[in-house]
């Protein structure tokens, strides 16, 4: 080789060792930029991800609650319905057999006036009978008294049953000599009573009754009736309205009524079956004749 190709090569080994280094300084600092960019863009996306696992979790739970919170709401709702239905059956049932109650003492208010009526009748025949009978004076005379008592029987007891009668088929005094009559016949008891001023329970019977208040122009009252220590309020009780009540071990009610109404005083009458009455005396006086 020449001399002068030698130079040629050593000039054309330098020109290229001169732009190869800061090439590869350029690469490597290309690749260290590059590193660093994706460690930086991992670490956003791990702790994107950490956020986003955190917000999920968060829904999660507070799905879960209200998940609960519905399921016990439902439990609640399931319980109260069956409550409700529980309730209703029992009122069912009383009403069957409130309303059995009432068509049997209406039947029995219907044979009543059936059996007086024959009693009536039949007593009348054999007056007349002995009338046709009798031949002396003194028979007649006799048999003339016994006429004139049947025909006092007779108007009274058409008195009686002119009478009103409650929906159970019970007659309803409207004065002190009508409950005479009613005690005559023997069927109830009647106890009167008199109660003067509002909130002093008074002893009537087997029952305890207080005046709350009235209105004397709509004749109407407001009581508290206390029967076996279960109080019980009925407002707006008219005159001669009934208030029908049972007690335990009886099949037949008893019943309070208002015969008169004043500025904060009452009276009325308590009647009871005979087979449920109950040894009593009223707190306050049987009204005077």
């Amino acid at each position: 080789m020449s001399e002068q190709d030698s130079q040629n090569t050593f000039v054309e080994t330098k020109s290229g060792s001169s732009w190869q280094l800061p090439a590869i300084i350029l690469l490597a600092l290309l690749a260290v930029g590059g590193l660093g960019l994706a460690w930086s863009n991992s670490s956003k996306l791990d702790a994107t991800k950490q956020a986003v696992t955190d917000q999920v979790k968060a829904v999660q739970t507070s799905v879960q609650s209200d998940v609960n919170t519905l399921k016990d709401r439902v439990a609640q709702d399931e319980k109260a319905n069956a409550d409700l239905q529980g309730d209703l059956k029992v009122v069912t049932d009383k009403l069957k057999i409130t309303q059995s109650q009432l068509k049997k003492a209406r039947a029995e208010a219907e044979q009543l006036n059936t059996d007086t009526t024959s009693k009536i009748t039949a007593l009348d025949t054999s007056v007349h009978q002995e009338l046709a009978t009798k031949a002396t004076t003194d028979d007649v005379k006799t048999v003339d008294t016994r006429v004139t008592q049947v025909d006092t029987n007779l108007n009274k007891t058409i008195s009686d049953l002119n009478m009103a009668r409650s929906e159970l088929g019970t007659l309803i005094a409207k004065n002190h000599d009508e409950i005479d009559v009613l005690r005559r016949m023997g069927e109830r008891d009647y106890i009167e009573f008199s109660i003067a001023g509002k909130n002093k329970p008074q002893k009537v019977g087997n029952v305890s009754i207080e005046l709350k208040g009235t209105n004397e122009k709509k004749n109407r009252a407001n009581l508290a009736l206390t029967v076996e220590d279960k109080t019980t309020e009925d407002k707006n009780r008219s005159i001669n309205q009934p208030l029908f009540f049972y007690v335990n071990g009886s099949h037949l009610p008893e019943e309070v009524v208002i015969n008169k109404i004043g500025k904060n005083q009452i009276s009325g009458y308590l009647s009871i079956p005979k087979t449920s009455a109950q040894p009593a005396t009223s707190a306050s006086s049987t009204s005077g004749k």
